[in-house]
């Protein structure tokens, strides 16, 4: 996670070095509007950065839960800089909108543009294999931002070829608008997965499912009820009360409930696994899965 962190920091820092070069040698709003979206992109990033170190940091006597919400925090800070960022743009378009101005040196804005899009698809891909090992919310949120530039550069080309081969020069400047919409919308996704993890909203049912299949399929055990899931960062945790045969003797009962424990934390990387054995009598199984879920 952290050298995707690294990788995500020093890529923006190279697109805002190009970008600003190019949006003096162009005057061009839509590659002003890139250059702005990479600055966000950098001071997210640079906040990812920090929110990552911390998040993988253990759990302590203060945080007994491990400090995995830095992440959802991390992607509320990233949601307010993006809206604010969007708003500035939006400003900048409209006012290019009413007095716009010609483009220059488009020859030089494409190659940036497309410089970006090469090393913005590389970093997106990285962080992807990343986002599939380790679900970090924070990671993702920053791949979206990403994976939105790539659509943003080629936007920026598009722009500019109507500016000055057709010189529709009003096309730069409604471009920089969508381009701020979009911009807008990836805030809304961004707080959306915050709030899953800052609210302790349950896993997709899904996943629950498989861990209902897990309980169910363990010899010995008679059911389940009260499965209770949330995530924190990339850390599951999951707790349920597994139904054993009440003449059962404790070591046994123990070696289910650490059977399933162990299948969960198989199932779901940089789990925690909290179950409450309860004794019940086989006539009250049906009745008790099907309270689980």
């Amino acid at each position: 996670m952290k050298r995707a962190t690294y990788a995500a920091v020093s890529v923006a820092l190279f697109l805002i070095s190009i970008k600003i070069w190019a949006y003096l040698a162009t005057n061009s709003v839509s590659i002003l509007s890139t250059l702005v979206d990479s600055m966000l992109d950098f001071g997210a990033s640079l906040v990812n950065l920090f929110a990552v170190r911390h998040a993988l940091t253990p759990a302590d006597n203060e945080h007994r839960f491990g400090h995995g919400k830095a992440e959802a925090l991390a992607g509320l800070f990233q949601s307010a800089f993006i809206v604010g960022s969007a708003i500035f743009l939006a400003l900048q378009a409209l006012e290019k909108l009413v007095n716009p101005d010609p483009i220059h040196a488009s020859t030089i804005g494409i190659a940036v543009m497309v410089v970006s899009i090469v090393l913005t698809l590389g970093l997106v891909m990285f962080q992807r294999y990343v986002i599939s090992q380790t679900r970090s919310v924070a990671i993702s949120a920053d791949s979206l931002h990403y994976l939105g530039d790539i659509l943003v550069n080629i936007s920026v080309i598009i722009a500019l070829v109507l500016s000055v081969q057709m010189g529709w020069y009003i096309a730069d400047s409604l471009f920089a608008l969508g381009i701020a919409v979009y911009i807008s919308y990836n805030a809304y996704e961004i707080v959306k997965a915050s709030f899953v993890d800052l609210m302790d909203e349950e896993l997709p049912d899904e996943e629950r499912d498989k861990i209902k299949k897990i309980v169910e399929e363990e010899e010995g055990a008679l059911g389940f009820h009260d499965l209770r899931t949330r995530k924190s960062g990339q850390h599951v945790f999951v707790q349920l009360h597994l139904d054993l045969p009440p003449d059962l003797k404790l070591s046994d009962a123990h070696a289910i409930a650490e059977s399933v424990e162990q299948k969960i934390v198989a199932a779901f990387p940089n789990a925690e696994a909290i179950i409450h054995q309860d004794p019940l009598s086989p006539d009250h199984a049906t009745t008790a899965s099907s309270a689980g879920t």
